[in-house]
């Protein structure tokens, strides 16, 4: 009999530290991997952020992997399989993925491959910040075999206690890992192989939910660029990508109000906002992003 591949599916809100975490795991796992993306969004930024690693990488953008792009994420798991042939695959889903579905399909359409677990990463500060647990998020908690919770670092511990008690009266069965940057022991994400029947599961999306995205090739004043993202209209959750400043370009990380950059090299700026009904506020966020353009002058 033919060894199956195995396959951990990697899932959480928006801007809880995916990407993060598949940097993390390719910084330290020697093995051969392949990583098939599903990005909420115009532009693939995780993607993007991803290559040149050593790792085999298919992206499954323009829906969601749990619905729409099954058919895709079937045959890209066929491709990998039949001209990499990895030792481990991850699938990291959108923010807005519920993985129930994800699962019933590896089981019942991918015989060539075994899921190894679901590992769901939560933002513990994100679920301070915003206590109600959707129903997207609640399907990625109790589908979880492992659960990260990172950014530990931003709550105090009685508030860590709350949340952690939350995720538990969601999931008694995952193991939950406290992180900061998604930094964690490969031998607690790979080899779980936990059995399960999933059934067919019952889908009910966040259509509220839009993106768009801006790109260009100017150079912008930081200063300026700081002072939109400190000051980002609070119906867009998360917002990603390159923005290119006099001294480099950098990688934009924005959640729920928090927000960094990282020197990263990339050759323009594209950047990724998300949120309800954020296609409303595009004009005006544009606008803001040209006004902090630099003038040759500058």
């Amino acid at each position: 009999m033919t060894e199956r591949t195995p396959l951990t599916v990697v899932t959480g809100p928006l801007g809880s530290g995916k990407t993060t975490l598949l940097r993390h795991i390719l910084n330290v796992m020697p093995r051969k991997l392949a990583i098939l993306m599903n990005e909420f969004g115009e532009i693939a930024i995780d993607t993007k952020i991803l290559q040149g690693k050593n790792v085999e990488m298919a992206d499954l953008g323009g829906g969601c992997v749990c619905c729409s792009l099954l058919g895709e994420f079937e045959a890209a798991v066929d491709e990998i399989i039949a001209t990499v042939n990895p030792d481990q695959i991850i699938v990291e889903t959108t923010g807005v993925a519920e993985p129930d579905a994800l699962v019933f399909d590896i089981q019942e359409s991918l015989p060539q491959v075994r899921l190894d677990g679901v590992v769901t990463v939560m933002d513990a500060d994100g679920l301070v910040a915003y206590p109600q647990i959707g129903h997207t998020s609640r399907i990625q908690i109790e589908s979880a075999d492992l659960i990260l919770l990172n950014k530990v670092d931003l709550v105090t511990e009685t508030e860590l206690e709350t949340v952690i008690h939350k995720l538990q009266s969601f999931n008694q069965v995952a193991f939950i890992v406290r992180t900061v940057r998604c930094q964690v022991d490969l031998d607690l994400l790979f080899g779980i192989a936990r059995e399960r029947l999933q059934p067919a599961p019952h889908h009910q999306h966040q259509l509220e939910v839009e993106s768009f995205s801006y790109t260009a090739q100017s150079v912008y004043n930081r200063a300026c660029f700081e002072t939109f993202a400190d000051s980002m209209n609070s119906t867009i959750y998360r917002a990603k990508g390159f923005i290119q400043f006099p001294e480099g370009t950098h990688l934009f990380n924005f959640v729920a109000g928090r927000w960094d950059l990282e020197l990263f090299d990339a050759p323009a700026t594209e950047l990724v906002f998300i949120g309800k009904q954020v296609r409303q506020f595009q004009s005006n966020i544009c606008d803001r992003l040209q006004a902090c353009e630099r003038s040759s002058g500058e």
